[in-house]
């Protein structure tokens, strides 16, 4: 199989994932800047036209980037980033889903609607009036998630799982792109200082 590559937060959540695991596949790039991924030829591929894709060795794709990453957790050897009992399962995938609807959506629509707006507006249907307001949004939760993080070490737990990968690839994209980490949020600097340094975070 392999991965079908692009710049931006959501291929960067696959590769720190596989970073993690220790997991290396085939690495193909699309210019999606170019709008490659909006052309005939990759939509064959993948009709949504979204990057990251992966490509599995008959052919099928798998595309969203939670769906990707837990299939390589789960078909591949290692230690799982969402867990080994039901009970770490539900919790990784109950915060991944909180981070994904209450931090990752609105940050990412905000940036597009705004921002972006030059390179999406073509793409998607974009509302730039609601730009402040999911910016906003997603500075809610994190200030909710900042409350959490005061009595465990990660997102889910006192172990690192996909939500804290998801998280940190969206807060690193939205602090390029004018949605900065709010200094006050004590406990999500901590906790964004020592997911940042470590290798993966790097992919």
């Amino acid at each position: 199989m392999k991965l079908i590559n692009s710049v931006g937060p959501n291929p960067h959540v696959v590769r720190m994932f596989m970073a993690e695991r220790g997991i290396s596949l085939p690495i193909e790039d699309i210019d999606i800047l170019k709008g490659k991924n909006r052309e005939a030829d990759y939509l064959k591929t993948n009709p949504a036209g979204q990057s990251p894709c992966l490509v599995l060795d008959d052919g099928a794709i798998i595309a969203e980037i939670t769906a990707i990453c837990e299939y390589l957790d789960e078909k591949l050897p290692g230690s799982s980033l969402i867990g080994t009992t039901a009970e770490e399962r539900a919790q990784t995938r109950r915060w991944t889903r909180w981070v994904d609807l209450n931090i990752v959506e609105p940050l990412a629509n905000g940036f597009r609607y705004s921002e972006g707006l030059p390179m999406f507006q073509s793409r998607m249907r974009c509302l730039p009036e609601a730009a402040a307001g999911l910016k906003a949004k997603a500075q809610d939760g994190l200030a909710f998630l900042d409350t959490q993080l005061a009595t465990r070490t990660f997102v889910a737990g006192e172990k690192l799982t996909l939500a804290d990968v998801l998280l940190f690839c969206f807060l690193a994209f939205g602090g390029a792109v004018g949605q900065p980490l709010n200094p006050e949020l004590k406990n999500i600097g901590r906790w964004y200082a020592a997911v940042g340094a470590r290798p993966s975070a790097k992919a």
